[in-house]
């Protein structure tokens, strides 16, 4: 593992624990020539699904984009980065159940925006609006409205309620 302060190749691991879940590693490191201390993370890298966009392109599976979509729909709400990473690693296990080699994007889309809806209507807002990519307000309108609906039908304290789900 390169030193991020040196980039030296030579260190040595100081202490080596288990997150809570049991999917990662995390270690300490300190470096041979400067002496610094850094963290690294290890998991066991699954074999994801090519995903299919629109245009018929094809990518790679990315969790750093799936977390950077959801920090920019969750910014300036009640939704801790503990819970954005739930909803990712829900995505990534739903993908690798399936077992398919390759995946349309609008699979994650939707589920993103199911697993948003259910926690943090205005975030789930958001997301949709880029999403979706409204033509004009009028569609954005209509997603409103049937989220308004949704939340009048429900009882006090469920859908609609700022609170993070817990993990």
């Amino acid at each position: 593992m390169k030193c991020p302060f040196c980039h030296e190749i030579e260190n040595r691991v100081i202490d080596s624990r288990l997150s809570k879940d049991s999917n990662m590693i995390r270690r300490r490191r300190e470096c041979e020539r400067c002496t610094r201390r850094f963290t690294t993370y290890e998991r066991v890298e699954e074999m994801m699904p090519l995903l299919v966009k629109k245009d018929g392109r094809r990518e790679g599976y990315d969790r750093v984009k799936i977390i950077n979509g959801l920090k920019r729909a969750c910014e300036k709400r009640p939704v801790s980065i503990n819970t954005i990473e739930a909803i990712a690693d829900r995505i990534e296990r739903t993908l690798q159940e399936r077992g398919e080699k390759e995946i349309a994007s609008a699979v994650i889309g939707e589920a993103l925006m199911r697993e948003l809806h259910d926690t943090d209507p205005v975030a789930y807002v958001r997301f949709a609006s880029v999403y979706r990519s409204f033509k004009d307000i009028g569609e954005f309108m209509v997603e409103l409205e049937e989220l308004i609906k949704e939340r009048k039908s429900q009882p006090h304290g469920k859908a609609g309620d700022a609170r993070p789900r817990k993990e």
